[in-house]
């Protein structure tokens, strides 16, 4: 099997290729990657003879097809704005794909999976990813299902990496259509900071108010659901808090809505030039408390009694006491892993639907259990508490 890790030089995707070389067995893992420099120090860093280096531009689409043909699968790490290109070149080289973020864009290559017999799952990480095989280990055991409230707290800098400065830029645009919540059969549109929640996250993250966020799991889990009768599905996140607090502010006097403003010659939208500067700065690339934490609480009828499953999440410790888990790389690796786990058993063919092609989503994709086993293989536990309410 040969795996082509595209964006694999990126803070995260690096992460999930290290995943895949000390665990998988790919035969082949590429490294592609605009930043052809930085690629090579992580294959270096790596030092296994499966591992090589090119360079690739998603915006080159004839070239990057080139390059991928020949691979079973594309691990896709590059940004949201970069899906749909990335998507459909992966689809076009016939390959199988899978990224981290899921926001749509990849629909548009539906056809083409199926013309070609691949499977693509668009957003497999820790969030959307894990999340989704939580809900779906606590419905499974539900005949009816209510209420699904997912939450996560994502503990890291601002702005460590352009991709995650984008992130924010587009998670609270005021506008943005995919801001949603479930309930009674309808999807509505909610503005950024809408339904504050009091969640409370295993320590040392603790308690703090989330908001409703823009994430897949809205939609892929009221159409897995569907016929167990849910009501409402609402999806929270938080970041730390000093963050937190920058967003609202930027919210609150209009920065969200990027404006375009011009300097000079140069015409800018203005979160795009604060975007820039806190990738720059020393408060954009660090925080007090690195991690990530997942919340998943579900309620519904099982045996006919009212029934209440919450689900969280653990890893090793940010504290440097743990080789490997130091820092940001408490929080990069809890995402690049579950992508990497996913994108072998796609390769592999052991997903619940190996002989239906096209876009799935993580539902359909995988039986919860063998994700959870995988993650405690690398020591990043599933709790579950089961109440009668």
């Amino acid at each position: 099997m040969k795996v082509f890790c595209l964006g694999g030089a990126g803070r995260i995707c690096r992460e999930a290729v290290l995943d895949l070389v000390q665990h998988s067995e790919f035969e082949r893992i590429t490294i592609g990657d605009y930043n052809v420099e930085e690629a090579q120090r992580v294959a270096d860093e790596l030092n296994d003879p499966r591992v090589d280096v090119v360079r690739v531009n998603v915006r080159d689409h004839e070239a990057t097809v080139a390059q991928l043909r020949g691979y079973d699968i594309v691990m896709d790490g590059t940004t949201i704005t970069l899906n749909g290109l990335s998507t459909a070149c992966i689809a076009e080289a016939g390959c199988h794909g899978i990224n981290l973020n899921g926001f749509g864009d990849e629909d548009r290559s539906q056809d083409g999976f199926v013309r070609n017999g691949r499977t693509c799952l668009p957003g497999f990480g820790m969030t959307p990813g894990v999340t989704q095989m939580m809900a779906m280990h606590a419905a499974n055991q539900l005949d009816e299902v209510h209420e699904v409230r997912v939450s996560h707290g994502s503990y890291r800098p601002i702005a460590f990496s352009k991709s995650i400065a984008e992130t924010t830029t587009y998670e609270y645009d005021p506008e943005l259509p995919g801001r949603v919540v479930y309930e009674n059969g309808a999807f509505i549109q909610v503005p950024p900071f809408a339904r504050p929640r009091e969640i409370e996250l295993p320590e040392p993250y603790g308690t703090a108010v989330q908001y409703i966020i823009p994430h897949a799991e809205t939609r892929t889990l009221a159409a897995a659901l569907e016929a167990k009768g849910v009501r409402l599905i609402e999806v929270r996140g938080t970041w730390p808090q000093q963050n937190m607090r920058l967003v609202r502010a930027l919210y609150e006097y209009g920065f969200m809505r990027n404006d375009k403003i011009t300097i000079g010659d140069t015409e800018i939208g203005i979160m795009d030039a604060i975007g820039a500067y806190l990738c720059d700065a020393p408060e954009g690339s660090a925080t007090e408390l690195y991690g990530y934490a997942l919340h998943v609480e579900v309620t519904g009828i099982a045996d006919g009694r009212l029934m209440r499953h919450t689900l969280t999440h653990t890893h090793p410790s940010s504290d440097g006491s743990v080789l490997g888990w130091e820092g940001l790389r408490a929080y990069t690796r809890n995402v690049g892993i579950p992508l990497a786990i996913a994108t072998e058993l796609i390769a592999k063919g052991e997903t619940l639907r190996a002989n239906r092609p096209g876009i799935a989503t993580p539902e359909e994709a995988f039986e919860p259990r063998v994700i959870f086993e995988a993650l405690r293989k690398r020591d990043i536990q599933i709790h579950e508490t089961i109440e009668s309410l």
